[in-house]
């Protein structure tokens, strides 16, 4: 009798030894569960938080010009996104068109500049010239337009 109650005893002892373990489990696992979302989350919203490059005026008409002549243009934009602004390349359609642009990081809510220069010498007739911007930005790829017309000297 004795034996049945220390084996039923050491059962039990058993049986709550191990219901106590895996309730303790299942809570770290909850609070790690918990953490991972957490973290998830945040590099989610960190993930969705972007740079957005907008143009002030896209399209700049220079009308008409006399060949030889120099068109210069300052395409103004703003960082209306969540997270500095960083332009990477900026290239013209064509060697006449000479593009320069701001370095530094525009934070949100800055204006940053791409300066454009076309020499129209040899150039004679209706122009179009795309600048095409290159950034971190949600846009990552975008343009601006230089055009007019040239007439011949």
């Amino acid at each position: 009798m004795k034996l049945t109650h220390i084996v039923l005893h050491s059962v039990c002892g058993l049986f709550l030894f191990a219901a106590c373990t895996s309730k303790s489990e299942k809570r770290n696992a909850a609070a790690q569960d918990t953490t991972e979302i957490s973290t998830a989350d945040t590099l989610a919203s960190q993930a969705t938080a972007f740079a957005t490059i907008e143009f002030e005026e896209p399209i700049f008409n220079f009308n008409q010009v006399k060949e030889g002549e120099i068109v210069a243009h300052d395409y103004t934009f703003t960082n209306v996104g969540a997270v500095p602004l960083i332009l990477s390349k900026v290239n013209a359609s064509c060697g006449c068109t000479t593009p320069d642009f701001s370095k530094n990081p525009i934070l949100p809510g800055q204006k940053g500049v791409v300066k454009v220069s076309f020499n129209s010498d040899g150039q004679v007739g209706m122009q179009q010239k795309i600048i095409t911007v290159a950034s971190n930005a949600s846009n990552a790829i975008t343009t601006v337009q230089l055009k007019g017309e040239v007439l011949k000297k």
